[in-house]
């Protein structure tokens, strides 16, 4: 193990246990008034906003620890309903980005109610093939993280509308569009850089650590999948990518 690994070992290590602490307590505080009393809504919103963030920093630390197991070729072989995986993946997605989609979303059952509620809110998703109904072969874990990536980069680009495509008999093919500015030439050959924004200006100005994509291009290369970028300035931006169930 080099410096670099040592050092990320040691940082999530020493970054794990207090954010679960800190995420544990904010939900104990939000949900056990009982307990610890009652919140007005003003402080409701902040526990919430907390909350939004301990998660966030949560699921960057759980993404550096598989990408790191994908460069090592740890991947654990799994049956994987996709239509669940894409379901978790937006109730991720949208509770960072878009909190308001997700409390209208998290307690719905009903596939209808659900996909309504997403193309009210400007995202249209269609699943088709062979894996809508059998399941997939592969890592869930690493599955999750490619899906949730590439939806949240759309929604964080979009201007109204994303677009979630998923299909295939053999390979898994996911197709995640947005309406946003789109990626200028010139910047297409660095969105995949680890820890390099090439994208200007996301909704909210919220500026990302350049870390989403890559993980996801390092997982594909890892299991000999594909990933393309279709985009353009002013044009809005899609993102292709192939999985290979994990047979062998």
């Amino acid at each position: 193990m080099d410096e670099r690994d040592s050092l990320i070992d040691l940082l999530i290590h020493d970054l794990t246990g207090p954010l679960t602490i800190a995420s544990t307590n904010i939900n104990n505080l939000l949900n056990k008034e009982d307990r610890y009393g009652p919140l007005n809504d003003r402080q409701r919103n902040a526990l919430k906003m907390s909350l939004r963030n301990a998660k966030k920093a949560q699921t960057f630390l759980h993404e550096m620890i598989e990408v790191y197991r994908s460069e090592e070729g740890l991947f654990r072989k799994e049956q994987c309903s996709v239509p669940q995986i894409l379901r978790d993946s937006l109730f991720e997605a949208l509770e960072t980005f878009e909190p308001d989609t997700f409390e209208k979303i998290f307690t719905i059952e009903r596939n209808e109610d659900f996909f309504q509620i997403l193309r009210d809110s400007g995202i249209f998703v269609n699943i088709e093939g062979k894996y809508s109904t059998t399941p997939f072969i592969h890592d869930q874990k690493k599955l999750q993280q490619i899906i949730r990536n590439l939806i949240t980069n759309a929604l964080k680009y979009r201007k109204q509308r994303v677009d979630i495509s998923i299909k295939g008999d053999e390979e898994l093919i996911v197709m995640v569009e947005d309406d946003g500015s789109g990626i200028p030439q010139d910047k297409q050959n660095y969105i995949f850089k680890r820890f390099l924004c090439a994208q200007d200006k996301p909704k909210g100005n919220e500026k990302g650590l350049g870390f989403g994509l890559s993980c996801v291009k390092t997982i594909i290369e890892t299991i000999q999948g594909n990933i393309t970028l279709t985009s353009g300035e002013g044009k809005g931006t899609c993102f292709t990518v192939s999985i290979p169930p994990l047979n062998s």
